[in-house]
């Protein structure tokens, strides 16, 4: 008897333990996501009605296979190549549209005001979980303690932001123009006089990362060369993950072969950042520490602020530093190549703007003179170019968000659970905001600056905007300003016949064919 009522027992746990299951997954599945739907369609968004369950991943990945298929004519409206299923969806819905990440919605908001509410409003609207970094431009707000709030992006922000001001930027120009003089010295020997094709896309990537390395670790590119390349495969890698079908929570903990890879690669790459870590701790005991580049100044600052306030909980810990450390690594050094290689291309298609940049640069800086930071910013036609490539061709194609309780936005609630996607390309190409010309290059528009470009309204925000603007816009357009009046004062080139034009968005929006111009040297008397 005891027997069968332990079995009836255990029986009745199991049957209670699947049923728990059956209907979470069943909530999760479909009746969250239809309620969901229910709820934006009140809010006068439309879009297809939610499939389970992938809702419309099916038709995004196949519009996106189909997009990558094959390069495109020369013109600047890149929106359907590059999102082909937000293209269709507006198409189809008009602005005030929803798409299905599978069981999730993300919402279209395209309103300019709406827009800067988001960014202004950082601790309700935040950004979506990342697999591939964290640091200081994925954190979101902590819990507050008591009366004392535990918000770790303001205190990383903190800490970061003396090794982002205009003074220390100054003492890294050195280093910008050593990358670019070794990268030249490689063109010295494939371009002649006579113009020589060449790629230029993986030169410029490897000079950025040369930038970063020695201006952030006080090294060269050859000793960062491993941490490169393993962050470019964990970004492929993080890239067919979030495009996966099957992408459905707790997956990336399974043992796959994808996950085990990911997971080698994060463990050498936070061995080698330790490393350098350990080596500048230990120099700074020795106090024979550097503190003039990023590494440096990070761990002076974080050091400065434990001390002040004899605690370790007001600094960053090693991990925390070492997810900086990634950070820089990558972001440093793929905003500003993407950058550059979107402005050589525009500007080996536009020869007369390239004419008017170098014009400029041999007035205020000479045929052979290394500049310095202020001499770069008195590069109005250069910034004026810089700025219209960012404009037509940003880093970061759309920005997402979500949202975590039913929130105000404007004249609309949003209901918890959904994620926002800010389609910017469309906003800084948007013919309202910026006439008839906006798909055209025409650095001209920013003769007068930003604020006049845009007319006052909400219409260019390439690194972001609001409290969390990039932290390293400035260290981009430096770097960005330094490489072109090295590049153009040396060099005149024009697109290769051999291009095509494949703009493609992954972690950066990037040439996927490569970059071929055809170089040719130039001689000043």
């Amino acid at each position: 008897m005891n027997m069968v009522s332990s079995f009836s027992i255990a029986m009745f746990c199991l049957v209670v333990f699947w049923a728990y299951w059956a209907w979470k997954t069943l909530s999760w599945l479909w009746f969250k996501p239809k309620k969901l739907e229910k709820r934006l369609r009140q809010e006068g968004f439309n879009g297809n009605s939610y499939r389970p369950p992938f809702g419309d991943l099916k038709e995004t990945a196949m519009l996106m296979a189909e997009a990558n298929s094959k390069p495109i004519s020369f013109t600047n409206e890149i929106f359907p190549r590059v999102l082909p299923s937000l293209h269709k969806t507006i198409k189809n819905y008009g602005k005030n549209a929803f798409m299905w990440k599978g069981p999730q919605p993300e919402v279209l908001i395209m309103d300019p005001e709406l827009i800067r509410e988001v960014f202004t409003k950082y601790t309700v609207f935040q950004r979506p979980p990342r697999i591939l970094l964290c640091g200081l431009a994925t954190y979101e707000k902590d819990n507050q303690v008591g009366f004392f709030p535990t918000d770790k992006w303001v205190k990383h922000r903190r800490l970061l932001n003396p090794a982002f001001h205009a003074e220390k930027l100054k003492h890294m120009v050195p280093a910008f123009y050593l990358s670019c003089s070794e990268m030249l010295s490689k063109w010295e020997k494939l371009a002649g006089a006579e113009g020589s094709e060449l790629d230029v896309w993986p030169y410029l990537r490897t000079l950025t990362a040369d930038g970063i390395s020695r201006t952030a670790f006080g090294s060269n590119y050859e000793e960062g060369k491993k941490i490169f390349e393993l962050q470019q495969e964990q970004a492929e890698l993080a890239i067919q993950v979030a495009r996966s079908l099957y992408n459905i929570p707790g997956l990336r903990f399974f043992p796959t072969k994808r996950n085990r890879r990911m997971k080698q690669i994060f463990n050498e790459v936070r061995s080698s950042i330790l490393g350098m870590i350990d080596k500048r701790m230990r120099a700074i005991e020795a106090g024979e520490s550097r503190n003039d580049d990023l590494l440096g100044i990070m761990l002076e600052s974080n050091l400065t602020e434990i001390q002040q306030h004899g605690s370790k909980s007001y600094g960053m810990s090693i991990n925390e530093i070492i997810e900086e450390c990634k950070l820089f690594y990558f972001a440093g050094q793929e905003a500003t190549s993407t950058l550059l290689i979107w402005t050589m291309i525009l500007l080996g298609r536009h020869l007369e703007w390239q004419e008017r940049a170098r014009e400029e640069i041999l007035q205020v800086i000479g045929t052979t003179e290394e500049p310095d930071s202020d001499k770069l910013n008195q590069l109005k036609i250069v910034t004026m170019i810089l700025n219209e490539v960012l404009r037509l061709y940003p880093p970061g194609v759309p920005f997402g968000r979500v949202i975590e309780q039913d929130t105000k936005l404007g004249n609309i609630t949003l209901p918890a659970g959904i994620q926002i996607l800010i389609p910017l390309i469309l906003l800084q190409q948007d013919e309202e905001m910026w006439g008839e010309d906006a798909k055209e290059f025409n650095p001209e528009r920013f003769s007068e600056g930003i604020s006049k470009a845009t007319k006052g309204q909400f219409s260019f925000f390439p690194f972001g905007w609001g409290p969390r603007i990039c932290i390293g816009q400035n260290f981009a357009m430096l770097e960005a300003k330094m490489a072109l009046a090295i590049i153009l004062r040396r060099y005149a080139f024009e697109l290769s016949p051999s291009y095509a034009h494949a703009p493609q968005a992954g972690t950066a929006l990037v040439p996927q064919y490569g970059a071929q111009l055809i170089l040719r040297k130039l001689v000043h008397n």
